[in-house]
């Protein structure tokens, strides 16, 4: 048989080993992997000499603001800079205009993700008290998962209640999708940030008090007691905190499905660059004190944080740049920096090559119901290939950034490690530094891959479904 492609001369990276070895490709899957004299004749031959050959990261964390929101990012620019990060997958959020919540709006966002993706790619459909009726749309339409907003960001997505979280978790549960948390209390921080206002506060250290680790601690608990309850799937995106690792740890040792991320910039970042940075340094949930870097790291160490994601979040530096921190557009650009920033860490030997695999392919495709089939590179595997030059040294110039979104915290930060070339499918979307034009629209959605494990639900006869219908014999009528 005769491969397309075949890369020589790489180092391959698993989860769990480095080694020598070629890859052949054919089809847009992983043909073979192995000694050189092993593989088939090709049509194309790469040499990776001196590199290593990953599995594409999945970014399961990513807004691309299209619809509505294009003068910051669109599918287009926002998976360019996917490829030029080594990001062969991402899911995008679901604060846009129209939100989408409806099948509707979610066919018009896959055919404009369709048209202009150079990645893979997943959507969230959005999760609130008013788009529970449309789950089952939602499903049918190719959702890779929802995402439920229980504290206040950009786009002001109303957060439900306490009952309306409950009954959202009892619709979906049945359906297997995991559910993505926003796992801030809402009413905590808007009556902190009214007393800051009122109180003169504007500077960019008012937003982390206007937003204390309790915000999560409480929301963590409060989401893992739902699922817990239900036995819905739920993801506890961008962990910021030490204090909230133990409500995740508690719910995982009770058996809650439950999965966390954490993101570079609360790896990597700590209150004392607020002064430094400003408006730039605005996320939500914020960066917050040095203090937690250590245990974050230790909890991708020991499981208790599945992965790394990014939270690519762009706005234009006019929307970050403003005086008044309440009026900074929170976020900024990431899927194209979470790379070198990692494996920065990875030369300084804070962890291993094969650690960041996990975190960054293996663990977001197992977590997704999309591995084997991405995640790793073996026979049958999608080709979806980050080949990486570990030693090259260059500092972060947000000038040169793919995403529309030119300015991040990370601008002059000198990094160690580089994408070379990226693969999606065994088809080049970024090769030699160079964006591959004609792999515009070759994304494509991987909700038709995604494969969940069979639902445990738990107290199916307590759902608002269950109570609100009629006993059998029951005339309705009140005594």
């Amino acid at each position: 048989m005769k491969a397309d492609l075949v890369i020589h001369g790489g180092t391959v990276v698993t989860d769990a080993s480095a080694f020598p070895a070629s890859v052949a490709v054919k089809d847009g899957r992983v043909l073979s992997v192995g000694a050189r004299e092993a593989m088939p004749e090709a049509a194309e031959t790469l040499d990776a000499t001196g590199l290593h050959v990953l599995p594409g990261a999945i970014d399961v964390h990513v807004h691309f603001r299209e619809p509505g929101y294009t003068h910051k990012e669109d599918f287009g620019t926002g998976t360019a800079a996917a490829a030029f990060g080594g990001v062969t997958t991402v899911f995008d959020m679901p604060n846009v205009i129209p939100p989408t919540g409806t099948a509707e709006a979610l066919a018009m966002k896959h055919k404009l993700a369709s048209e202009k993706a150079h990645v893979d790619y997943g959507l969230y459909g959005l999760l609130g008290e008013d788009t529970i009726a449309h789950v089952p749309d939602l499903v049918a339409g190719g959702v890779i998962g929802f995402k439920l907003y229980m504290g206040n960001t950009f786009g002001n997505t109303p957060s439900p209640s306490t009952g309306g979280m409950l009954e959202a978790f009892e619709v979906v549960a049945p359906t297997g999708k995991r559910v993505s948390l926003h796992a801030e209390t809402a009413s905590i921080m808007a009556r902190r940030e009214a007393r800051l206002r009122a109180a003169g506060r504007k500077d960019p250290l008012a937003h982390l008090a206007a937003r204390p680790a309790v915000v999560a601690v409480e929301a963590v608990a409060r989401a893992a007691i739902l699922s817990e309850w239900t036995g819905c799937r739920i993801h506890v995106l961008h962990i910021s905190s030490a204090e909230e690792l133990r409500p995740l740890r508690e719910a995982k040792a009770r058996g809650v499905d439950v999965t966390g991320e954490t993101c570079p910039q609360y790896l990597l970042l700590g209150a004392e660059d607020y002064g430094r940075l400003g408006g730039v340094i605005r996320v939500n949930p914020p960066v917050r004190e040095a203090r937690n870097q250590a245990p974050l790291w230790a909890a991708l160490m020991d499981g208790t944080i599945d992965m790394i994601a990014t939270d690519h979040a762009p706005h234009i530096p006019d929307e970050k740049v403003r005086d008044d921190i309440f009026t900074v557009d929170c976020g900024f650009p990431g899927v194209e920096t979470q790379m070198p920033l990692m494996l920065t860490e990875v030369a300084a030997g804070r962890m291993s090559i094969s650690d960041y695999v996990g975190w960054t392919a293996v663990a977001p495709a197992k977590c997704w119901g999309l591995y084997p089939r991405k995640g790793v590179l073996q026979p049958g595997a999608d080709a979806d290939i980050a080949i990486v030059d570990l030693g090259h040294h260059w500092a972060i110039d947000d000038r040169k950034l793919q995403s529309r979104a030119k300015i991040t915290p990370w601008h002059g930060r000198a990094v160690t490690g580089l994408p070379v070339h990226t693969l999606v499918r065994g088809r080049f979307v970024m090769k030699d530094r160079t964006l591959v034009e004609s792999a515009r629209g070759w994304g494509r959605s991987v909700h038709t891959i995604q494969e969940m494990p069979k639902p445990e639900l738990r107290n199916p006869d307590s759902t608002m479904t269950a109570i609100v219908q009629k006993p059998d014999g029951a005339s309705g009528v009140a005594a």
